[in-house]
């Protein structure tokens, strides 16, 4: 059997991933607050099967118990592969520095940075005991390797992300998982209603954002996760590298 473990698969990027994967025979774990009916039908549709365990990734009590229950899951004797993508993600708080809410940049952080480290440490270690193979996949983002005015925090975290992933590839060269970052440039989803609606003050790029929405420049996360499906059947993917969607395409 195989497994994927998706954090923020009730929407957007993480759902359109569970889905492609379900079409390859995967049983899907969605880490997320809420749950979503339609993969839930999909699943029986495919023939896998579909857990949710609900979790807020911002709270660090209940991301150790969803950790807990996760395993208890799909680490079984006849489990053969597990993914584990780390998907969810908040560009929150978008304001420039001096105006920033404390509350907001911890929380950013819990989510974005500590979630992924806490659960590929979790997943990790249970696999490698076992000897099960992984498939880890880090949602990251270009803003990592740009200076943006009004993401600061944003930029930061998806910046420690990329670094997490480059040490934990060197950490595991020995063995045979798969370990990258991945990139997928602007794309269609709540997240970019966000971005839009913050305030020029605070983001000073938001007019191009805008444009990009009204010219049709935004790719669907279907699209997305489809990049991402032929980067994993690749032979030739190199641990610890960010792939970038528009490299791949």
């Amino acid at each position: 059997m195989n497994y994927a473990i998706i954090t923020g698969a009730s929407r957007g990027l993480g759902e359109a991933i569970a889905e492609q994967l379900m079409d390859q025979q995967v049983s899907i774990l969605s880490l997320s607050r809420t749950s979503n009916e339609a993969l839930k039908q999909r699943a029986k549709e495919k023939g896998v099967s579909f857990y949710h365990v609900a979790c807020d990734l911002s709270e660090a009590e209940d991301t150790e118990r969803a950790v807990a229950r996760a395993s208890e899951i799909v680490f079984r004797p006849d489990t053969d592969y597990i993914y584990l993508v780390n998907n969810a993600g908040v560009v929150e708080p978008i304001e420039t520095v001096g105006q920033l809410d404390p509350d907001s940049v911890s929380k950013h952080i819990r989510i974005n940075v500590t979630a992924p480290m806490v659960l590929t440490n979790h997943f990790l270690k249970e696999a490698n005991s076992r000897s099960i193979q992984m498939g880890i996949i880090n949602i990251t983002s270009g803003a990592a390797e740009k200076t943006i005015h009004g993401w600061s925090v944003y930029s930061s975290s998806k910046a420690a992300l990329n670094k997490f992933t480059e040490t934990l590839a060197l950490e595991q060269k020995d063995r045979t998982h798969t370990i990258i970052s991945f990139s997928p440039g602007v794309m269609d989803t709540e997240m970019q209603d966000d971005i839009r609606s913050s305030s020029k003050d605070a983001f000073a790029d938001v007019e191009k954002f805008k444009k990009l929405k009204e010219e049709g420049g935004l790719r669907s996360p279907e699209e997305v996760a489809a990049v991402l499906m032929k980067l994993l059947g690749d032979k030739s993917i190199e641990n610890g590298k960010v792939y970038r969607l528009y490299d791949l395409i």
